[in-house]
């Protein structure tokens, strides 16, 4: 007689394989199924925080990248920088952070269903239903659980140039009207992140309002397609309903300003994991919010930035003459305390 499934995961991106993984890890059978065929990509910034490394270990994922020292802003002719205060980050290329993750997943017994796109929940025998299946979740709708504040009205583009990284740092630039991300994902390649509120602009038009960044970048192959993506602050009024719990941007987002997105999944897969342990999802919905108080308040700060740029030339040139202040807002941002 077949084993009973405890846990239907339906999305097959990192923050699925992290709750697949984690209900491994306690022992209960899991299966994944996604439409899509991998290796999965995706339009993000591929820089992990320093307090979303501690939840990948916990996972039992093992990732090579390239090492972030901490992050430095380039604005109003002015540039101020500070380290992590709990060790580097982590710039991971996303196919090679989702190929990791598949192997981990099929090493521990996940069954895995490629090209398999779940239209209903009505014919799935398991005792638990995840929605991992990002911002435009089917599962969400299935489960009534749209209810949303915030709106999603950011757009971001991604591609990486074959360049040998300039500095360890996440460099985040601010423009006119975006900013350009630069994450060091390997010796030789950088990614280069686009967001702004104009769904039209693309990085290479975007780059004529960073002449230094360009110069930078001036003869180097792409060494991917240009990708795009939507990102916003939304927060759901629940995540989870009977049976079914959200995780990942099926569950609500923050802006990918924060970089926050690669971590914030992984911490939400393991406490899901917890709670259906427990058999009690109402943890997962206390804990979830939790989770995301932190990101979405500095997602606000930051764009308070982007909205005002009067508010941004006197504020990053004061943190740049003051960078004691810069440094303690990255030790909040990254959930640290400076010494």
């Amino acid at each position: 007689m077949e084993e009973a499934l405890d846990v239907f995961v339906i999305g097959g991106g990192p923050t699925g394989l992290a709750t697949a993984i984690a209900a491994r890890l306690k022992g209960l059978r899991v299966v994944v199924a996604d439409g899509r065929i991998p290796p999965l990509d995706k339009a993000c910034g591929e820089g992990m925080l320093p307090d979303g490394l501690p939840a990948a270990h916990q996972l039992g994922l093992e990732l090579e990248g390239y090492p972030i020292r901490g992050i430095r802003f380039h604005a109003e002719n002015a540039r101020v920088a500070a380290e992590f205060p709990q060790g580097p980050g982590l710039g991971v290329r996303r196919i090679k952070l989702h190929e990791a993750m598949v192997a981990r997943a099929e090493s521990l017994g996940v069954e895995m269903r490629w090209g398999a796109p779940v239209c209903s929940l009505e014919n799935i025998d398991a005792r638990w239903i995840v929605g991992a299946d990002g911002t435009t979740s089917r599962v969400r709708t299935l489960a009534g659980l749209n209810a949303t504040r915030g709106t999603l009205n950011r757009f971001g583009f991604r591609q990486h140039f074959h360049v040998a990284p300039w500095t360890n740092y996440v460099e985040i630039h601010w423009g006119r009207s975006c900013q350009i991300y630069v994450t060091p994902v390997a010796e030789n390649e950088v990614g280069i992140a686009l967001i702004s509120r104009d769904p039209k602009l693309r990085v290479a038009q975007a780059l004529a309002q960073f002449p230094e960044l360009q110069a930078r970048l001036a003869g180097a192959e792409p060494a991917s397609r240009e990708r795009g993506a939507i990102t916003g602050n939304r927060r759901l009024r629940r995540v989870a309903h009977g049976n079914i719990a959200l995780v990942g941007d099926a569950s609500g987002m923050v802006d990918a300003i924060t970089g926050e997105g690669l971590g914030l999944g992984f911490h939400q897969a393991l406490a899901l994991a917890d709670a259906l342990e427990q058999g009690d999802l109402s943890h997962y919905q206390r804990v979830h919010t939790t989770l995301s108080r932190r990101p979405r308040l500095m997602a606000q700060l930051l764009l308070t930035l982007d909205r005002w740029p009067s508010l941004r030339k006197i504020a990053i040139p004061a943190m740049a003459s003051h960078p004691q202040v810069f440094k303690g807002l990255l030790a909040v941002h990254v959930g640290a305390t400076t010494s």
